[in-house]
């Protein structure tokens, strides 16, 4: 494992040292990418989404600070800014790639227009956004654009935050701090209702001898070579699951079974309350 995903964000700030300290030693054989595009209170609690040019300026000089590093090897736009022209934010960017601060622009749920748009100006690497068995929603325009344009793709929440793992259930609770206590997909009548995808995910695992994550996993790697999926852990077993789905093969048959049970399953649920769902460019 070499591709780690943190931002100013998470935390704030604190993730960003987490990883710099503990990937310092190995720096040279690691790929670090970050994001900027979040504003901060005099608090520093996270205060909107903000792209101006000088602030990504100021969070690319704190994230290299926090990631001791000379240089960020993806740098994100973490939420399209609707009052900053996406020009001048690949602009800034192409700057700070100029600079020797970045080698890679990226961008994080992005909508097709704004991704040619930003691409005209500073090429943009990869697209990070949801997608997984749970949530297919850019193949319809966003991976053929990618595809178009020679730009990869990071699937966030691959597991379909912890859903793809087999672990919940109807009766599961979300506590304080647990982002799922507020998605509509993770209400009651709708995770009983979209189960029904768990369980025709797990007739695949039990036949392959694998768990439903790392089924989960496993098909989103054969989507494209170009398709790099980043699962979150907490614990150590969890990260050693999450690994093995490399090393699992899918045959054609299982792919097309997967892909029909993910079909077959009207999800229920939007992915974000309405206000979060705001900040999703499409």
């Amino acid at each position: 494992m070499t591709f780690f995903d943190t931002a100013e964000v998470y935390g704030p700030f604190h993730n960003e040292e987490l990883v710099g300290e503990a990937l310092a030693p190995v720096r040279d054989d690691v790929v670090i990418a970050t994001k900027f595009g979040f504003a901060f209170d005099e608090n520093g609690v996270q205060a909107g989404v903000s792209s101006r040019p000088d602030g990504i300026r100021a969070a690319v000089d704190g994230s290299l600070r926090r990631l001791r590093t000379d240089a960020i090897d993806l740098l994100y736009q973490h939420r399209v800014d609707p009052d900053v022209p996406i020009e001048e934010v690949a602009g800034a960017v192409k700057e700070l790639v100029d600079a020797g601060k970045v080698r890679h622009f990226g961008m994080s749920e992005a909508g097709v227009d704004t991704i040619r748009r930003a691409h005209a100006v500073q090429p943009v690497t990869a697209l990070q956004s949801e997608y997984s068995l749970f949530w297919r929603e850019p193949e319809e325009a966003i991976l053929p654009t990618l595809a178009e344009l020679g730009i990869g793709f990071v699937p966030f929440s691959p597991l379909g935050r912890g859903f793809l793992t087999g672990q919940v259930t109807a009766t599961s609770e979300f506590g304080e701090g647990d982002i799922r206590a507020s998605l509509p997909r993770f209400e009651r009548e709708a995770l009983e209702a979209n189960l029904a995808l768990v369980d025709l995910v797990r007739t695949v695992a039990e036949r392959k001898g694998a768990t439903v994550g790392q089924i989960a996993l496993a098909w989103l790697l054969a989507q494209q070579p170009w398709i790099v999926p980043i699962p979150g852990t907490r614990r150590l077993e969890r990260l050693d699951e999450n690994l093995g789905a490399a090393d699992l093969v899918l045959t054609p048959e299982d792919l097309a079974e997967l892909d029909r049970a993910s079909a077959g399953v009207q999800v229920q649920g939007d992915r974000y309350p309405e206000a979060m769902q705001k900040m999703i460019d499409r």
